[in-house]
């Protein structure tokens, strides 16, 4: 048998996980730097609903409440009412990942997507009653995009 002694590494030093913070660490440098461009603020819902103090109140305080946003900007395009993108046909729009992991990021619990990603299909464990498909709008969600001037609309077909 060999006399060699192998040194253990600093914990910190060459392993996997320094290599997986560095890039979450770049992820996290450029989308914070993606959320405070100007390009970023307009025609941009996602930028709306986080500016709004009693917004974020709403979907911080009720899973319900944060469980139908999901869902409504699931499969829905939404338009700014503002006479400038109504005249240009501009909308805002999101996939189903991209709206479980902004609902998250509004609730700042320390969730991901995973948290609301289907949260609409099918029968869960607890008290899920008030919790609707993806793609529904409910009366409530509607009202509230609304008072930031958003609204359901549906984008002109491409035929």
């Amino acid at each position: 048998m060999s006399d060699i002694k192998i040194e253990p590494q600093h914990e910190s030093e060459g392993t996997d996980d320094d290599f997986f913070d560095d890039i979450r660490g770049h992820w996290v440098r450029m989308e914070a730097e993606r959320k405070q461009s100007d390009e970023f603020k307009v025609n941009n819902m996602e930028y709306d609903m986080s500016q709004a103090d009693w917004f974020l109140s709403r979907v911080r305080g009720s899973d319900n409440y944060a469980q139908n946003l999901y869902a409504a900007m699931c499969n829905n395009s939404f338009q700014k009412q503002d006479v400038w993108l109504i005249l240009k046909d501009a909308y805002w729009s999101c996939s189903w990942r991209y709206a479980g992991g902004l609902v998250a990021d509004l609730q700042d619990k320390g969730g991901d997507y995973m948290d609301w990603y289907c949260s609409g299909i099918g029968a869960k464990e607890g008290d899920y009653s008030n919790y609707v498909g993806e793609g529904n709008v409910t009366d409530e969600i509607a009202a509230d995009l609304a008072l930031l001037a958003w609204c359901v609309s549906e984008e002109p077909s491409s035929e």
